[in-house]
């Protein structure tokens, strides 16, 4: 238990500082992420009945907060930046401008279930977002980024295609085997005339946290040889890494105010509350909703958000959504951090 506990609270920044110290090895295992994502994924849809996942008012309140906030952030870097900014180039203004409005156009994470399972969010309707809001990104994606960079060619149908193989996969496979598993297991019983509902033990339910930890390990590698192998203006990376930290903030702070005033009609069968957190069943909707829109609007699929700025934005915008999972994951951290302290403080 102690050693569990120590890995809630600190796992997070101890993978990141390995990433970052040992990027010449961890980078190379790029290939373990398809597998280490698709695994954490499934055992995370374990968790959950298909058939319980809702589309709840703050749903569609946090999706729409995201796509206004994608035009606000861009149309207002440009225009602060342009004009009372007189030491950033041209290119330094579209580097800036498009790399912030990644950072919030970006789809909810997928491994967000993750984090806010172990918070005492609601894990079926945070998956009922991530499924959402990556389908969202990928229509809103190929008719927006075009207005945002005219030279970019990009066809609507292909990108949008492109779009959704890349994230259709990781979500849909391990979502559909963990579904799979979960009829034939509780059918296997009903033909030998019992009623016992599929679950799974603790070790394999918190297998999808430690999975985390090893992918985030290689993807800290792979930004840290990024950022230490490419030529950067120190302005723009400035105003990136800066400007994301409060793009990462204002976008969790927005998304558990809309949590809050907007909860969820009921709690849901969460089957494995009391393995994933145990403080979790003491929550109101109110918490509870609070926790799980925040982890929806502000954690973000930055793997994505770099591969979408590279395809079809100024490559160098990248840095945003880069920094933007270091920012995200300290505040994961920290959360993790004060959740444990609760949970010691409540004896649970």
């Amino acid at each position: 238990m102690k050693l569990r506990l120590f890995l809630d609270r600190y796992a997070l920044i101890i993978a990141m500082l390995i990433g970052a110290i040992g990027y010449p090895w961890f980078r190379h295992l790029d290939w373990l992420l398809p597998p280490l994502i698709f695994f954490m994924l499934f055992f995370t849809f374990c968790k959950i009945n298909p058939m319980d996942l809702r589309l709840r008012t703050w749903h569609w309140l946090v999706l729409g907060g995201q796509l206004l906030l994608t035009a606000v952030v861009y149309y207002g870097c440009t225009l602060l930046f342009s004009r009372f900014n007189t030491q950033l180039s041209t290119t330094d203004v579209s580097i800036i401008s498009q790399g912030l409005m990644v950072c919030v156009i970006m789809p909810t994470a997928t491994a967000a279930p993750i984090i806010a399972g172990k918070l005492g969010g609601s894990i079926q309707n945070l998956t009922t977002f991530s499924l959402l809001s990556n389908i969202a990104t990928a229509i809103i994606v190929p008719a927006f980024f075009p207005i945002v960079n005219p030279s970019a060619d990009i066809a609507f149908v292909p990108a949008m295609w492109l779009i959704l193989r890349k994230v259709g996969p990781m979500l849909l496979g391990p979502f559909l085997a963990a579904w799979a598993l979960r009829l034939g297991y509780e059918g296997y019983y009903r033909r030998k005339g019992e009623t016992r509902p599929f679950t799974i033990t603790t070790i394999w339910a918190s297998m999808p946290f430690y999975l985390w930890i090893v992918l985030l390990i290689v993807l800290i590698a792979k930004i840290t040889y990024t950022l230490l192998t490419q030529d950067y203006s120190g302005w723009a990376i400035a105003f990136l890494c800066g400007g994301s930290l409060i793009a990462c903030l204002f976008q969790f702070a927005l998304g558990r105010w809309i949590g809050w005033s907007f909860p969820a009609s009921s709690h849901g069968t969460d089957y494995q509350d009391i393995l994933i957190n145990p403080a979790a069943i003491h929550y109101t909707l109110n918490e509870k909703s609070r926790i799980t829109a925040g982890q929806a609007f502000g954690q973000k699929n930055t793997a994505l958000g770099v591969w979408m700025a590279q395809m079809y934005l100024v490559p160098l915008a990248s840095i945003g959504p880069a920094a933007y999972i270091i920012w995200q994951n300290l505040l994961n951290s920290f959360q993790l951090w004060h959740a444990g302290k609760q949970r010691k403080k409540h004896n649970l």
